[in-house]
């Protein structure tokens, strides 16, 4: 209600907008019309997200490695 009364233009939250530009915009009355939404999404590092898949895949390649020789050494026994 403070930004209604006091007529001011917020940022993401609101705006004042003159009648001719309503009327231009068909008597559109939705807020989406004149305010701009905040993009509030995660912000991706993509180059270190690369380099922990990378880890990862090397640290899963390892451990595939270390099963493979346990599985050999089971069968050697059997």
């Amino acid at each position: 209600m403070t930004a209604y009364e006091k007529r001011e233009n917020k940022q993401y939250y609101a705006a004042v907008v003159e009648s001719d530009k309503i009327a231009e915009n068909s008597y559109n009355l939705s807020v989406s019309s004149y305010v701009e939404q905040e993009d509030i999404r995660e912000k991706i590092d993509i180059v270190k997200l690369n380099a922990e898949i990378k880890e990862i895949v090397a640290r899963e390649e390892k451990l595939r490695a270390e099963i493979d020789k346990i599985i050999a050494e089971i069968e050697e026994s059997v």
